[in-house]
């Protein structure tokens, strides 16, 4: 069998794909929620901490728009868009990691950004959550 998103093989009768962890079929979908809990569900089982990392810089034409965009102030929107990647980009990984352990949800999910230093211009955006087993109830 293989999965309707990434196309990789995955096993008859696994609910999530291991590589991606896209639902095997349709209607089943992977909770991922900043709270402790689950409204309707409960948890069986953690099976652990899983993070999503996504660093990004932009090009020197990114950089330029952005140094004119902040000579003017307001949203620096050559930014923007790489921000939002890099965000979905990271819960993607960290939401594939949770798959591969087993998991159908990611609990207690917390977004973080931090600059790499080094005059560099890299952004790390990072997602971290536990993976967990959810019934509904």
């Amino acid at each position: 069998m293989q999965c309707r998103n990434c196309g990789k093989e995955i096993v008859e009768g696994a609910v999530f794909c291991p590589h991606c962890g896209a639902p095997t079929s349709p209607g089943q979908g992977f909770i991922t929620v900043t709270t402790p809990t689950i409204p309707g569900y409960r948890i069986t089982k953690v099976l652990g901490v899983v993070t999503g990392l996504s660093p990004r810089t932009r090009g020197v034409l990114g950089k330029f728009v952005a140094g004119i965009q902040s000579m003017v102030g307001g949203e620096v929107s050559s930014f923007t868009g790489e921000l939002e990647k890099a965000r979905m980009e990271a819960i993607d990984r960290a939401r594939q990691k949770a798959a591969a352990m087993g998991a159908n949800a990611i609990v207690g999910l917390d977004m973080e950004t931090s600059d790499i230093g080094l005059q560099a211009g890299i952004t790390v955006i990072s997602a971290t959550g536990t993976a967990v087993i959810a019934e509904p109830e």
